[in-house]
């Protein structure tokens, strides 16, 4: 019996190993690439250990753990468990460039790695203008990597249909949407397209309105991944403060393309197509045109009547903090927690935070359609209370009758998040002297892989080991939507 046991058990995690080396030997070319701009600006490889260790360990562990051939079927278990497991061990890896290249501490640079793969964008270091450039290089291109997640990367280029629906659907656990193709291959072939254009196109708005080369591919990859790391400790308002010419017209720029990561990649696939539309006509982007514009309102109101100012100056900060967060971009023009913003707009930035982009995006975050569907229940069940007994109800999304297994999904993936983010609150608050908000703050924004909160980032760089930890989990269960994460935690997982 416990032969049998024994042979299960490698019969079920061989693939899943096999799968996650296949993953790490692909990743090792990726670690390489910062040496590039090493050389393009100080003409020689100066943090070559630190870019050239993490390929090696990355390679080998591949190897290692690949020596016999994946089997071409995994199950939906399986690909969940590859799913976890890849994102934490690439995350590993992916801390041994800032703990060679800028002496880092294992727990930071993991955290940094954790916070760059998943785009959530809280940093552990401070005095970034002066960090090496291939060190920031390679922070925003985690971020960009991870945007439509490393494992749907990794599908692009080395695909095997066996394996392509699990390892997909267990990275981003989503409501059953469409597909812009088909066959799913297609699907994430096209996807990566529209990701790369809007990234050239970016790069290039950004160079023509002032930025050095530098400064438009980091912002332009941390942009449309939503993940907001800024090679700049004052992030996109660092141009207004240098005096830039057009810093106003970047704000703009930035703004709109945040709008495209937080956006579900299926409308801008229909917008190219020529149908106009999609920016309107489903009941997802209604409501996240509506969130935003509420937002928008509210905080400026605000700004307007106690703070005053240049009208559009105060139109253009509410409106890039409101998509920054709604996004989980995370940029700022102005710090989210400074005096400058009152009760009114703090509490609206902490419901963004949970609320999150759109299905189907980079966006972290619950999501607006699932926000909706909750909001849609809700609206059944009450109008199941003043109907007359056994009149049929159910909950109808852009014409489209969702089954209740869809249903309970939604409200378990809700239930799951706000358990987590007050257990991250308690943690906070029990280590820490913050009050409820700024510790809530904390794990909502890891957990919605945002990036700002209510503690400052120097503060956030000297919280306990226990709260970063905390804060470690969140961010991996809020970018793989919970589940495959909590998967870990059952001995079930592992019989």
């Amino acid at each position: 019996m416990r032969g049998k046991r024994i042979n299960r058990l490698f019969y079920e995690i061989a693939p899943v190993l096999g799968y996650i080396g296949v993953i790490l030997t692909f990743f090792s070319l990726f670690y390489l690439i910062p040496l590039i701009v090493d050389f393009l600006y100080l003409h020689r490889f100066f943090q070559f250990n630190a870019f050239v260790i993490p390929a090696i360990v990355s390679f080998i562990s591949g190897i290692l753990l690949k020596w016999r051939k994946p089997l071409g079927h995994i199950s939906h278990k399986q690909g969940m468990l590859i799913a976890a497991l890849s994102w934490i061990i690439v995350s590993l890896i992916g801390s041994i460039p800032y703990v060679i290249g800028i002496k880092a501490s294992w727990l930071n640079a993991f955290f940094e790695s954790v916070s760059g793969f998943t785009t959530t964008g809280i940093t552990m270091f401070s005095g970034l203008d002066s960090l090496p450039r291939s060190i920031l290089f390679y922070r925003a291109m985690t971020q960009w990597l991870g945007g439509l997640g490393i494992l749907s990367f990794a599908l692009l280029i080395i695909y095997s249909g066996g394996v392509a629906p699990q390892l997909f659907t267990a990275e981003s656990h989503k409501i059953r949407t469409k597909r812009v193709a088909p066959g799913l291959f297609n699907t994430v072939r096209i996807l990566w397209l529209i990701y790369i254009s809007l990234t050239l196109v970016l790069i290039f708005l950004l160079k023509i309105e002032g930025l050095s080369l530098f400064d438009s591919i980091t912002h332009s990859f941390t942009t449309l991944s939503t993940g907001g790391f800024s090679p700049h400790d004052k992030s996109i308002g660092y141009y207004s403060t240098m005096g830039y010419k057009y810093s106003n017209l970047i704000e703009y720029t930035i703004i709109i393309f945040m709008l495209f990561g937080g956006i579900n990649f299926l409308i801008h696939y229909r917008t190219f197509q020529g149908d106009i539309r999609a920016i309107w006509d489903s009941f997802e982007i209604k409501l996240f045109w509506l969130i935003i514009i509420g937002g928008t309102t509210l905080v400026l109101i605000e700004q307007v009547i106690y703070k005053g100012g240049e009208i559009e100056e105060l139109f253009r900060t509410s409106l890039f903090q409101v998509v920054a967060i709604i996004t989980t971009t995370g940029y700022a023009t102005k710090d989210i927690g400074a005096p400058i913003y009152l009760g009114v707009s703090k509490q609206i930035f902490l419901v963004l935070m949970i609320i999150g982009g759109s299905v189907g995006s980079t966006g972290g975050g619950i999501k607006v359609l699932r926000i909706g569907i909750l909001l849609k229940l809700i609206k059944t069940k009450i109008i199941s209370i003043i109907n007359p007994p056994r009149t049929p109800s159910f909950v109808k999304v852009d014409g489209r009758r969702l089954e209740i297994e869809e249903v309970n999904r939604v409200s378990a993936l809700f239930g799951a998040w706000i358990f987590l983010l007050i257990i991250g609150g308690l943690v906070t608050a029990l280590f820490s002297d913050y009050n409820a908000i700024q510790s809530f703050s904390g794990m909502a924004s890891a957990l919605g892989n945002v990036g700002p909160c209510y503690i400052s980032a120097s503060e956030m760089i000297n919280l306990l080991p226990i709260v970063k930890i905390t804060y470690i989990m969140g961010m991996l269960a809020g970018r793989l939507e919970i589940l495959p994460i909590l998967m870990l935690f059952f001995k079930n997982t592992w019989r």
